[in-house]
C-alpha cells in the first residue's frame, strides 16, 4: 500500500500542497483529481523523490520508500519522459535495464509490450517521428516494462483516441487486478467513474473528499433527477433546494436533496407539463467533484 501523509510543499508564499494524505491499497484503482494548479503533479513526484518535501512522508507498505522500492515503481509524468531522437524498442529496453532488468528480460519484455500496444511496425521508428497518441502509448510502455508493483500516472489518457482510451483502462485495470497498486490523474471524470475502484479530490494542496467510488455517491447528500417534461420551461424548475444543471429543450437535470419527496415533486412538475420520462439516481462524480471543490 502506498500512503501520502500530510505532505507539504510550498513555494514561497504559494502552498503547493497543504497536507494532502492519499493511501493506494494493492489490487486496487484510485483516481487523482482536482482543478489545475490544485497539487496533483506535486503529489505524484514527491512518491520518486522529485519534491523536496517540507512537511509529511510517503510511505510503502508501512515503511519510508527506498531507492529499491522506486525500481519496482512505474512512473508516467504528464510531460514527456521519452528521449525524442531514440528508437523505441531501444529506449523502452534502455529504460528497463534502468530498472535492474537484465538485457535479455528487458528485451523480451519491451517485445511483447510493444505488440501489446499495437506498436510493433514502429518498433525501431525514433519518438520524434511517431504521433502524440503513440508517443503516449511508448510512455505507458516505459511504464509497465519491469512489471511494477506500483503505477503512478499523470494524464495517462491525454491525447489518446476513443479506441486508444479504452486500451489503456483495459491495461491499467488489468495491471490492478493482478494486484499492482494503481494512482492516476485525469481530468477525464465520466471515465474514473467507470474504472476507478476509488477517487481522490484534492483542492489547493488539500484533499477534500476520498473514498470507494459507490460509497461516496451513495453517501452523497444530493441526488441526481433527470426528466423529460412536455410542455413546460426552465422556469418550471426554479424550486427552493434544487439546483438545475441543465436544460435542453424538453429535458431537464438538476440536483435535489437526497430526502426529497421525490413522488410528490413530480406530481406537483406534472402541472406543469407531461413528464414522458425521469430517472432517479446518486449524482455523478462530476457532480460531486463540482461540490468538493466549491466551484
Amino acid at each position: 500500500m502506498l500512503f501520502l501523509d500530510g505532505l507539504e510543499k510550498h513555494y514561497g508564499e504559494i502552498a503547493a500542497l497543504d497536507g494532502c494524505g492519499i493511501t493506494v491499497p494493492t489490487g486496487r484503482m484510485v483516481g487523482f483529481l482536482g482543478p489545475n494548479g490544485s497539487g496533483k503533479t506535486t503529489a505524484m513526484r514527491a512518491v520518486f523523490g522529485l519534491v523536496r518535501l517540507d512537511a509529511g512522508r510517503v510511505t510503502w507498505k508501512g515503511r519510508p520508500v527506498s531507492n529499491e522500492d522506486r525500481l519496482r515503481f512505474g512512473y508516467m509524468p504528464e510531460v514527456r519522459g521519452l528521449y525524442p531522437r531514440m528508437k523505441v524498442r531501444d529506449q523502452i529496453v534502455y529504460l528497463g535495464r534502468l530498472h535492474g532488468m537484465e538485457r535479455s528480460a528487458a528485451a523480451e519484455a519491451a517485445d511483447r509490450w510493444i505488440e501489446r500496444v499495437g506498436l510493433g511496425e514502429r518498433s525501431g521508428s525514433r519518438i520524434e517521428e511517431l504521433s502524440h497518441g503513440n508517443q503516449q502509448r511508448v510512455q505507458l510502455v516505459a511504464a509497465l516494462v519491469h512489471d511494477p508493483e506500483l503505477l503512478v500516472l499523470d494524464e495517462p489518457f491525454s491525447g489518446l483516441d476513443p479506441l486508444g482510451i479504452e486500451e489503456m483502462a483495459g491495461i491499467l485495470r488489468r495491471r490492478a487486478d493482478s494486484g499492482a497498486a494503481v494512482l492516476f490523474s485525469s481530468h477525464q471524470l465520466d471515465l474514473v467513474e467507470g474504472l476507478c475502484d476509488d477517487v481522490a479530490i484534492i483542492d489547493r494542496g488539500r484533499v477534500v473528499l476520498a473514498g470507494e467510488v459507490r460509497a461516496l455517491k451513495d453517501r452523497s447528500s444530493r441526488r441526481r433527477l433527470e426528466l423529460d417534461l412536455d410542455g413546460a420551461d426552465a422556469s418550471a424548475l426554479r424550486i427552493d433546494g434544487i439546483e438545475a444543471l441543465e436544460s435542453r429543450g424538453t429535458r431537464h437535470t438538476m440536483l435535489v436533496p437526497a430526502d426529497t419527496d421525490v413522488y410528490g415533486l413530480l406530481t406537483s412538475l406534472r402541472t406543469q407539463g407531461r413528464i414522458r420520462e425521469f430517472s432517479y439516481r446518486p449524482p455523478t462524480l462530476s457532480d460531486m467533484f463540482k461540490e468538493a471543490v466549491g466551484r
